[in-house]
């Protein structure tokens, strides 16, 4: 009889000891782990809104719409960033890992966020994207600009757009000078873009 109810006694402490210890061991899983071990390569996004040290004013020409009205979220983390508070003049690269020219485009628009020598902004926004498959090609390519998260692709549709990659060109007013989607761009591509809608030499 004794033994029956040391057993009875035992149960309830075994099966509560086993719940913590699950729940204890939630937490420490492989991907949060990864998440610490790999900072991410990409820059903050809270200067998005703060006007380009050096920016100068568009040039003359049509100025089309405002960014679309949306809110997305920095890859770093942070504050959100709606859009429309982003300071021109700015280039946003619409890229994903799973897309080759977009791959392919993504140094020569590091490469321009290093000339842009405080005259305007580079700014990408990864979309349709998983966070392993941007963090990786951000690694291995050496992309430091500012990411924004475009889980769906609520600014493609925005701009009507369905294609990858997607380049999207803003003045200092704030307003889409120029949005190109013939495939991946390279250096004199991207120079003769910023010269021609952006007033700026690189």
């Amino acid at each position: 009889m004794n033994h029956r109810r040391l057993i009875l006694l035992l149960v309830p402490l075994l099966l509560a000891a086993a719940g913590c210890t699950a729940t204890a061991e939630e937490p420490a899983g492989p991907a949060p782990a990864t998440r610490a071990e790999r900072p991410s390569p990409f820059a903050d996004c809270a200067p998005l809104t703060v006007a380009p040290a050096s920016a100068t004013p568009s040039p003359p020409g049509k100025a089309g719409d405002p960014l679309p009205d949306l809110t997305l979220n920095c890859f770093t983390g942070g504050a959100p960033v709606r859009l429309r508070e982003v300071k021109g003049p700015a280039v946003l690269n619409v890229w994903a890992s799973w897309c080759p020219p977009c791959r392919k485009e993504l140094p020569a628009f590091q490469r321009l966020s290093e000339r842009a020598d405080g005259r305007f902004q580079v700014i990408g926004v990864n979309s349709r994207d998983s966070r392993g498959g941007a963090q990786s090609i951000g690694e291995d390519f050496g992309v430091g600009f500012p990411m924004l998260v475009d889980q769906g692709d609520a600014f493609e549709r925005a701009l009507e757009r369905s294609a990858f990659p997607l380049t999207v060109l803003v003045g200092a007013d704030g307003r889409i000078r120029h949005i190109e989607g013939t495939g991946a761009l390279d250096d004199a591509r991207l120079a003769t873009l910023v010269r021609t809608h952006l007033g700026v030499t690189v």
